[in-house]
């Protein structure tokens, strides 16, 4: 898990593009260029060569902040930080020190922003795939309550569709032609639009298909909160492995009597054991209901 290769999209406001540029080269020891394009691309090449790219987002609601007043802002407090491609183990202090310096500096996240994670798809079969959307779909109330999905964000972000799901699982497709098949059956325009509807789920194989084969997930919140930043994409690194590894999945939605249990021994399953993850857990259960050390109370 710790090994999977991994990007990450970070969408936010408070500072320029140019700002977050200057801050990401300092940090990172980095060149800075300018790339324009249609999307104003400020570019940060570290020493090893990757690069960090500070871009402009239209759903992002500019804002700034004048004598500690929220106020609107011109585009150019549009960012959106697109990393290069990363693993957990040799890459999430830098990124965690990255995100705590652009904070530092002024940037923040408002509602409009979200926070996008693309993981490594080339190790995944026709059955993990199917899998995954399984996963994601019986796990959607559970996951949208503890990541507090907010309602201006839900249609870029939407739960697993109930159809779909069911038509996987009624005609089992065993190649990924044939997923791909059921994915954009119902869907009007072509499949290799980039932003194609069918990307705007919690779990979105529209990357895959037609992408860097990436598997995406898209529902969370945006925010400058390191540790924050740093649960998401274990949850991400986490599901993406039940996924790869177990035999098969069900979309049956557990009964769920005590919220906060449920994710802390779901989140214990899948990997988030012991002191490293103690955090990530705190995180990733703290919006739900319930005890996290008893079912039924004490």
């Amino acid at each position: 898990m710790k090994n999977t290769r991994f990007g990450i999209e970070i969408e936010f406001t408070g500072i320029t593009r140019v700002k977050a540029s200057e801050v990401a080269a300092e940090f990172l020891g980095g060149t800075r260029t300018y790339e324009g394009t249609y999307y104003h691309t400020y570019a940060v090449t570290q020493p090893d060569g990757r690069k960090w790219k500070f871009m402009s987002d239209g759903s992002i609601a500019t804002r700034k902040k004048v004598n500690g007043e929220t106020v609107y802002a011109d585009n150019d407090y549009s960012v959106e930080l697109v990393s290069p491609i990363l693993t957990y183990e040799e890459d999430i202090e830098t990124l965690q020190g990255l995100v705590r310096a652009l904070r530092k500096a002024g940037g923040f996240a408002n509602s409009s922003c979200g926070i996008h994670i693309h993981l490594d798809g080339s190790n995944h079969t026709p059955r993990s795939i199917r899998n995954f959307i399984n996963i994601i779909a019986s796990k959607n109330d559970l996951l949208y309550k503890a990541l507090q999905i907010k309602s201006e964000r839900a249609r870029f972000c939407k739960k697993m569709d109930e159809t779909l799901v069911a038509k996987m699982n009624n005609r089992k497709p065993d190649s990924f032609s044939q997923i791909e098949d059921i994915w954009y059956e119902g869907y009007g325009e072509s499949r290799s639009t980039h932003y194609h509807h069918s990307r705007y789920h919690f779990l979105n194989l529209h990357s895959f298909f037609h992408g860097h084969r990436t598997v995406e997930l898209r529902g969370f919140n945006s925010t400058l909160h390191a540790g924050e930043i740093r649960s998401y994409i274990v949850l991400a690194l986490a599901l993406n492995e039940q996924a790869l590894t177990q035999k098969c999945a069900s979309t049956k939605k557990p009964q769920v009597e005590n919220e906060k249990f449920a994710m802390r021994t779901y989140l214990n399953r899948i990997g988030f054991i012991g002191d490293e993850f103690k955090n990530c857990r705190e995180h990733l259960t703290k919006h739900l209901s319930g005890s996290a050390a008893w079912r039924f109370g004490a």
